[in-house]
């Protein structure tokens, strides 16, 4: 059986296409692009990615200055082994260690905001794999633990998509899947101009079906989202480059700088030379 690697590596550009195991996508430093079909995922230090085995993807990294990946990938195999292992009663496990058939678990693919137990784990992994202070035992502790913490989100997430409207469980599944195309796609495509028809489509809705239910789970518009990542962005600009506040306000997608600098007030408290000035 194959077993479960790590993958650590620091790069300014790279292109990578094809299939790939279960698999977590992090990032530090920069930022990645994912592309799955039709979909598209930007992975930076603020969430993960979960791409399931199987899954053909491409990856694309083209960044001012050097990125670090720290992605791990999970042995065919394993994640059901786990939740099988935690969610089985011991008296079962006793006479059945291991089951005779496994069902294919199949996580959301999306990007997950960093949790802090995961997090943690991870900062702990990538902390001693980068000093290059573990053993393959330590390591495949830390799978098991960082797999049982994804299983444990990946549970939370029904709970989540029971909030939605719908009367079939698979129905809200999809519901869930389509939305989160779209608030992905909005995450990945920040700096660009978009719709809300453009919005409905990528999520094979119609627009006002799109506009209700994508309120209903994220507790804001698609617009108030997609203001939220520039805003994000901004800030991040803000603290780690050297452009003019005009610069950054049209390079994360504003139309006006009136307008990026009394919404950045708004949301943030500040302007953004103040901003600038009291976080350097």
């Amino acid at each position: 059986m194959p077993a479960n690697e790590i993958l650590a590596a620091r790069s300014r550009q790279h292109t990578w296409s094809g299939e790939g195991a279960l698999s977590l996508k992090t990032f530090s430093q920069g930022q990645a692009y994912y592309t799955v079909g039709a979909q598209r995922y930007l992975v930076d230090e603020s969430n993960y990615l979960i791409l399931n085995q199987g899954q053909t993807y491409t990856i694309t990294v083209d960044a001012p200055t050097p990125l670090t990946s720290f992605c791990l990938f999970f042995a065919p195999g394993f994640a059901e082994e786990v939740d099988y292992s935690s969610t089985t009663q011991s008296a079962i496990l006793l006479d059945n260690p291991t089951p005779s058939r496994m069902t294919p678990l199949n996580f959301f693919e999306k990007t997950y905001p960093h949790d802090p137990l995961l997090a943690n784990q991870l900062a702990q992994l990538r902390g001693r794999f980068s000093a290059r202070q573990t053993e393959r035992g330590w390591e495949q502790e830390q799978f098991h633990a960082i797999m049982q913490r994804l299983l444990a989100i990946h549970r939370a997430t029904y709970h989540e998509i029971e909030t939605l409207p719908a009367l079939r469980a698979a129905t809200r599944e999809e519901l869930y899947r389509r939305l989160h195309w779209a608030r992905d796609y909005i995450a990945s495509a920040y700096s660009q101009p978009t719709t809300l028809e453009t919005l409905a489509r990528i999520a094979c809705l119609s627009p006002t079906h799109f506009l209700r239910t994508f309120k209903q789970l994220f507790h804001q518009t698609p617009h108030q989202y997609l203001t939220q990542q520039r805003l994000n962005q901004a800030k991040k600009y803000l603290l780690t480059s050297d452009q003019s506040i005009t610069e950054i306000c049209y390079a994360v997608g504003f139309e006006s700088l009136g307008s990026f600098s009394w919404l950045f007030r708004r949301h943030v408290g500040c302007s953004p030379e103040q901003y600038r000035r009291a976080k350097r």
